[in-house]
Parts: structure tokens; C-alpha cells; sequence
């Protein structure tokens, strides 16, 4: 098996809490790696109807027959089993007991927050982060044939071509998962919502647009999107809260936890399609900023990642935050470099007062390089650094 970051993380908070949680996009790798890291423990998931019935209907005896170091996967399915939980791990008052995974991170952390807090170490697993990828000899030899492949590890582990995988997974995903999550009335619509999501990814996000686009109301378009957002396969990037110049933008940035999900969603089947397409720029963003995204997750920590834009157009693709410092970034989907990449991160670094230290270029091209405005890093070597 590959190996996982997040799998420190996971012995760390089993010395902690009594319940750990994992949650993440189905086919993430949840199972796969839990079932390797902790083969003292019994798995069970709630999938198995057999299984499901039996936590729903004797929770009791249920926790009987699973008294200690167990995994119980897909948990949200037995609503009523996390009140139990709580009882059973209390009365024997030790650590590390049960490790509770799950696609739905709505459904999963609403049972948490009524039954578990303070009870359960929270973790979130993505799919493949590059550094992984790139220690297990898997990655892809272009940028856009790694953004076209994406990250998923079952289409590493089993030599699944993207044009096959995506479909069957985005037909899963709607037919399966969104039912579960939230009454969707039309299955089209929702599925045309989410191809008009992918070609706005980087862009400011606008509800009425994709209201009208789509034929839905704003409110159906919210509550979508909040869907779409549980089960991790969308997300927005925040603007910036710190206020530099009173005419910043206020609207999020929409992007995919996954770039080849989003081609498959944007009709694009072939790295060279990648390569002329209109949206490159905007999908090699995504998926530089996913890489942040799982850089924080994998290390158990909550991402602190926004982006600035003023009224003028002047902008910054991304802003991390570490103890309260930013760190900025540039993206750019070119291969040669030009100082007027710098021209965002400049107006920036003057409004904020930041050093031209922790300003960045990151570009598709190989060499990284110092300047007087900041460094410019390749694409190959920036992820899971600073």
C-alpha cells in the first residue's frame, strides 16, 4: 500500500480520545488505510446491510459484540448508535477504543457534534497529495496529464483510465450519495450543476448566476452547492478578511477537490485536450491549491488559506497562513517565466507590509529561481512545502 501522511496523525489522536473520525471523498483511501495502520482493530461498515440493520435495531448489542478497537466505517448510517457511543466509551474511560469513518462529512459530523464532542479526534483524509504520489513512483510525468488523471488512488491501484473511471464515479456519486445526503427532486439538474461549477472553477463564485444557468433558484443553487460541499467534491476558497483597501472583493473562489473529476465533468478526455483548453490556467490553479488543502489536512490541521482581490483587479491567487503570518502565491499555467507574474503579489506585499521573503511565483515550468520580488518554485517541487 502506499503510504499515507495522515497515518501519524491517526496514532496521535488514538492516544487522545476515545473515538477518532475520518472522514473524506469516497474512494479516498479511508478503508484501505485504516484496515492496514491498525490491524489489531475489527472492521465493520455499515455498508453491509446485515451489519447496518444490526446497528440500528440493537445498538446495544451491537457495542457488545464490538466492545473495544474497532473501526466502524460508513457510521453515519446508524444514527442512533453514537448516543450509545458515547455511554459505552465513557463508562470504560480509555483511549483509542473506536475509529469512525465516513463519505457523508454532513450527516457524520452532525451525529458527532449531538453525541461526541469532546469525545472524538477529527481527521480528513483527500485523495493522493503529490509528495505521496511522488514517493510511491506514481506520478504522472506532465502537469496536464496529472491534471487530467487527478488523485484518486483507485485509479492508480487498479490502471483505470480517467475517461472510464470519472463517469462511473460521478454516476455513483449522484445516484448513491446525493439521495442520502438531501431529497434532490431532479438528478439532472444536479448533475448539470455540477458541469457548470467545473467551468467556473477560479472564478468568483456568483449564485445567481448558476441559478439562471442552471434554471434553479439562488436557495436550491445554496443548497446544492452545500451538497456538493459535504461530499467533498466541491469547496470555496475565502477572500481575504484582512482589510488592506476598503474596495476588496467580497465574493469566495470555487474550486474541486479534484482536477480530473472536474475534466471529466468539463467533457475533457486527453491530456492534450488539457493542454489547449480554455480553463488550463484555472484547473493547474486548483490543483496547486488542493495540494495546500491536503499539505494542512494530512498534518491534522484545519487549512488557513484564502485569496486577495481588489476592486482594480489586482490579485492573489492564494494566501496561507502560518502562526498568523501570511505567505502569498502566484499561480500561473506557463512554462516561461516573466516578472510581470509579480505584479499581483507587489501591490500586495506594499498593502500588507509583507517581505518580498515570503512572496511566490509558482509556475509549470522546471527551475526555481530568486528574485528582488520573491521566488518563483517549479511545479514539480512546490507541493507540501511552503
Amino acid at each position: 500500500m502506499l503510504s499515507r501522511t495522515l497515518l501519524s496523525e491517526i496514532e496521535v489522536l488514538l492516544r487522545m480520545y476515545p473515538i477518532v473520525s475520518v472522514t473524506g471523498p469516497r474512494q479516498s483511501g479511508k478503508s484501505t488505510l485504516l484496515r492496514y495502520a491498525l490491524p489489531n482493530y475489527r472492521y465493520v461498515s455499515l455498508e453491509d446491510l446485515d451489519i447496518r440493520r444490526f446497528a440500528q435495531t440493537d445498538p446495544r448489542g451491537f457495542l457488545q459484540t464490538y466492545p473495544d478497537k474497532v473501526i466502524i466505517d460508513e457510521a453515519q448510517h446508524a444514527p442512533d448508535l453514537f448516543s450509545y457511543l458515547q455511554t459505552h466509551t465513557d463508562n470504560v474511560g480509555k483511549e483509542g477504543m473506536y475509529v469512525l469513518s465516513g463519505s457523508h462529512n454532513f450527516l457524520l459530523m452532525e451525529r458527532i457534534s449531538q453525541s461526541l464532542a469532546g469525545r472524538v479526534g477529527l481527521l480528513k483524509l483527500l485523495p493522493f497529495s503529490h509528495e505521496e504520489m511522488k514517493a510511491g513512483g506514481i506520478l504522472p510525468a506532465t502537469v496536464n496529464e496529472q491534471i487530467l488523471n487527478g488523485c484518486y488512488p483507485r485509479l492508480y491501484d487498479k490502471g483505470i483510465p480517467p475517461d472510464k473511471y470519472y463517469p462511473n464515479y460521478i454516476h455513483t456519486y449522484i445516484e448513491r450519495d446525493v439521495r442520502s445526503i438531501r431529497n434532490v427532486g431532479d438528478l439532472g439538474l444536479f448533475a448539470k450543476l455540477m458541469q457548470l461549477c467545473a467551468g467556473r472553477i477560479g472564478q468568483l463564485l456568483s449564485l445567481s448566476s448558476l441559478a439562471n444557468d442552471c434554471g434553479i433558484s439562488v436557495a436550491t443553487v445554496q443548497k446544492w452547492l452545500s451538497v456538493l460541499q459535504a461530499s467533498y467534491i466541491c469547496y470555496t476558497l475565502q477572500p481575504d478578511f484582512r482589510n488592506f483597501n476598503k474596495r476588496l472583493v467580497k465574493s469566495p473562489k470555487l474550486y474541486f477537490y479534484d482536477t480530473g473529476l472536474a475534466c471529466s465533468l468539463l467533457g475533457i478526455c486527453t491530456a492534450e485536450q488539457v493542454s489547449t483548453h480554455y480553463l488550463r490556467g484555472g484547473l493547474f490553479e486548483n490543483m496547486v491549491i488542493n495540494e495546500f488543502m491536503k499539505s494542512a489536512y494530512h498534518h491534522g490541521k484545519d487549512p488557513q488559506l484564502t485569496f486577495w482581490r481588489d476592486s482594480a483587479g489586482n490579485e492573489v491567487d492564494l494566501l496561507r497562513y502560518e502562526n498568523g503570518e501570511p505567505w502569498a502565491y502566484e499561480i500561473k499555467a506557463s512554462a516561461t517565466f516573466s516578472m510581470d507574474f509579480f505584479k499581483g503579489l507587489d501591490k500586495w506585499s506594499k498593502l500588507s507590509g509583507t517581505p518580498s521573503e515570503r512572496c511566490h511565483v509558482i509556475y509549470t515550468g522546471p527551475h526555481s529561481m530568486h528574485t528582488t520580488s520573491g521566488e518563483v518554485v517549479g511545479w514539480d517541487v512546490v507541493v507540501g512545502t511552503k
